[in-house]
């Protein structure tokens, strides 16, 4: 359980009521890989705003279930924010959408979702 993805803070917030903690892991499912599928298409694309926008939305929920990868959602989110237009961060991107492909999966599997 929770191999690529941490609930201590999880926990903290939701103050140990277990029925907040599936709410969140599924308000994860609903949110984040929609969020994903934006930046996957606006980084190849150059849409800076779209992939500015994307990044920030995912921040919070990134680092609450600490996933790991919370520095390099940041750098695609810079690019993004400050058309970094001679910067190439389709491997942060990648290792990004890896993490929340291999979470939303365990968290399925985990939460029966």
């Amino acid at each position: 359980m929770a191999q690529y993805y941490k609930l201590e803070r999880v926990r903290e917030l939701a103050e140990g009521d277990e029925d907040f903690i599936a709410a969140l892991a599924a308000a994860f499912l609903e949110e984040v890989p929609e969020d994903a599928e934006r930046l996957r298409v606006a980084v190849p694309e150059k849409d800076y705003h779209e992939a500015y926008q994307a990044a920030h939305k995912m921040k919070p929920t990134i680092d609450l279930f600490e996933l790991g990868v919370y520095d390099q959602l940041i750098e695609v989110q810079d690019w993004g924010k400050f058309e970094q237009t001679e910067k190439d961060v389709s491997e942060q991107l990648q290792v990004v959408l890896t993490a929340i492909e291999n979470t939303v999966n365990e968290i399925r599997q985990d939460f029966g979702l």
